[in-house]
């Protein structure tokens, strides 16, 4: 009597457990890039016509590799422009073939993934991204078709716009752009402002005495501070320095600005 209750209840058991691992499987390759949402077919229209700017990959349904990696940079990176909204669509190219009807409305082949979009409020036709695929060149690239900041975290719009002018300025400029961001430090109200505020300047400052070169290496050994045995205030000030200093390097290398020798 008891191994024929043991069947009865076992066979229950082994079928939810494995219709349960089934829809988790499902579920994690399917979810979302953090930051990104996934669109579809009917939903496309919907979500695009309410945002300034919607940043969209059309690509195969579970993408992978570094130019994925790079995509997952950009939408992590976009949750501080509330006007910007990354998505993904995946298209399938069998059974059922999901959104291939968007493919085709936007002219995206298989051989063209991962096609990046950008569609802005009130036009017509996306802007079609044809550079590198590198989260620094697609953020500069929707910062310049929809003039939009997108800072680091621990970033400072006003203060990016200043390091922006800083890296292009002659000698004469950088002096102005310093003495500016100076000023705009003092009328700065909350506390995590003012300190990044004044990691601009101090940047600023090495840069006008270093040369360009100062991010790359203050990176390097901000790196070796943060690997010893440091307080979680010291360690919160070091990355917001980092931070800091990745913005930086990525206006430094939009600009095409050399090294100073």
């Amino acid at each position: 009597m008891s191994v024929v209750v043991a069947r009865r209840v076992s066979c229950p058991l082994l079928f939810v457990l494995t219709l349960w691992l089934s829809t988790l499987c499902s579920y994690s390759r399917a979810a979302s890039v953090p930051g990104s949402v996934s669109l579809n077919s009917l939903t496309f229209d919907k979500v695009v016509s309410k945002h300034k700017a919607v940043l969209v990959k059309f690509d195969e349904t579970y993408p992978y590799g570094d130019k994925q990696d790079q995509f997952k940079d950009v939408a992590k990176r976009s949750v501080s422009q509330k006007d910007l909204l990354v998505a993904e669509v995946g298209i399938q190219d069998y059974g059922d073939k999901d959104n291939s009807d968007l493919g085709d409305r936007f002219g995206v082949t298989k051989d063209d993934f991962p096609a990046l979009k950008l569609f802005l409020q009130g036009e017509d036709a996306p802007i079609d991204y044809e550079g590198e695929i590198t989260s620094s060149n697609i953020l500069a690239f929707i910062s310049e078709k929809a003039g939009l900041w997108i800072g680091n975290e621990d970033c400072l719009e006003d203060f990016d716009t200043l390091a922006r002018k800083f890296v292009k300025g002659s000698e004469e400029d950088r002096t102005a752009i310093l003495e500016e961001a100076e000023d705009k430090v003092e009328k700065l109200e909350s506390e995590l402002e003012q300190r990044a505020g004044n990691i601009y300047v101090a940047i600023l400052k090495k840069m006008k005495e270093k040369g360009n070169d100062f991010p790359n290496t203050e990176t390097e050994r901000v790196k070796v501070l943060m690997e010893k045995k440091i307080t979680d205030e010291k360690k919160a000030l070091f990355q917001a320095r980092l931070n800091i200093l990745s913005s930086f390097k990525s206006l430094l290398s939009q600009s095409g600005t050399k090294e100073e020798l």
